[in-house]
């Protein structure tokens, strides 16, 4: 703020001491008060007024000279009262220099607070372009919160569905121990079972064992049996087998023998005639003579007879023949396809 001007403290004298006295007052509370840079400015619009004020005061005081010089008493007054107040002024003009220098000083300072606050506001903008960029951050932060709570959200969810999975496997797990109890108790009575199986296994393989001895021993009965059977029945035949020979157009010129021929053992073996030619007789005994596969092998053991024969004897008619109590129809079928004549039991 600049000091107030020369000619202005000369407008000052010569107004009213009145309003001069109240102009006076003013600048000196103005002076006392704490002036800040609002009040600054208001003062300094308070001031231009006043000097717009004292100029027209200014002007209105060459009016009232004007009107004074046609009343000199009140001249003369004037004039005392300025030679008063030219000594009031001397006497307040080291205050007045005072309040210039506090007025320049203020200047100074409001300079210096002007600078001051061109820094703050400075300041203040970065403040704001880094409050800005903190506001464009927390909004970023506010979307990745948003996002984030999203995902919570989700997981929360997905824990939830895990949290019931979970239930729901704690619940098939206490079915899964139940059926294992179960099967346990099943398994315990299972091995009771086959505890008592193997005790019952071992009595069934010792009665199969005690059985088998038996079977062995009844079919070396029955295989002495039915060599006593077919004994009965050769020497049944023996006897009978001339005259039913015949009936085949065969005539005994031996009696029929069993005999051993290259290590064969021939049951019925004996030299006949028929239509007046040589012929060899070769049978065998079969107590049944049936399709099934072990006396089916009865026409083999015939053909190695007849082959051990003809080792012997050479080339010689052979007439195969087969004993039996009973023969099927089909194996009578197959010894007809064979040359070999069949004789039952009831024949004779």
């Amino acid at each position: 703020m600049q000091a107030i001007p020369l000619d202005l403290y000369e407008e000052l004298e010569g107004l009213d001491p009145k309003i001069k006295s109240v102009f006076l007052k003013l600048f000196e509370y103005l002076i006392k008060e704490r002036v800040t840079k609002d009040d600054f400015q208001r003062l300094t619009e308070k001031v231009e007024k006043l000097a717009d004020i004292v100029a027209e005061l200014a002007e209105a005081q060459k009016k009232t000279e004007e009107e004074l010089k046609s009343l000199s008493k009140t001249v003369a007054e004037l004039v005392e009262a300025k030679k008063k107040t030219d000594e009031e002024l001397k006497a307040q003009s080291n205050t007045m220099a005072e309040l210039s220098k506090t007025v320049s000083e203020l200047s100074k300072t409001m300079a210096e607070l002007a600078e001051a606050q061109k820094r703050t506001d400075q300041r203040v903008a970065e403040l704001a372009e880094a409050q800005k960029r903190t506001e464009q951050k927390v909004a970023e932060l506010a979307e990745a919160q948003k996002r984030t709570d999203q995902r919570l959200a989700e997981l929360a969810e997905a824990q939830k569905r895990t949290d019931q999975r979970l239930a729901e496997l704690a619940e098939a797990q206490k079915r899964t121990d139940q059926r294992l109890a179960e099967l346990a108790e099943a398994q315990k009575r299972t091995d009771q079972r086959l505890a008592e199986l193997a005790e019952a296994q071992k009595r069934t393989e010792e009665e199969v064992r005690t059985l088998a001895q038996e079977l062995k021993r009844t079919r070396q009965d029955l295989g002495g049996l039915s060599l006593s059977f077919s004994y009965a029945l050769e020497n049944e035949a023996y006897r009978m087998l001339p005259q039913v020979l015949k009936k085949y157009g065969l005539e005994l010129e031996a009696k029929l023998i069993r005999k051993e021929i290259a290590g064969e053992e021939i049951n019925f073996f004996a030299t006949a005639k028929r239509n007046g030619k040589t012929v060899y007789i070769v049978g065998e005994t079969k107590l049944r003579l049936d399709d099934t596969k072990k006396r089916d092998d009865v026409f083999k053991q015939l053909e190695k007879r007849i082959s051990a024969v003809k080792k012997v004897y050479g080339d010689v008619q052979i007439v195969p023949l087969i004993v039996t109590h009973f023969a099927k129809a089909s194996m009578l079928k197959k010894a007809k396809e064979r040359g070999i004549i069949v004789v039952q039991s009831y024949e004779w």
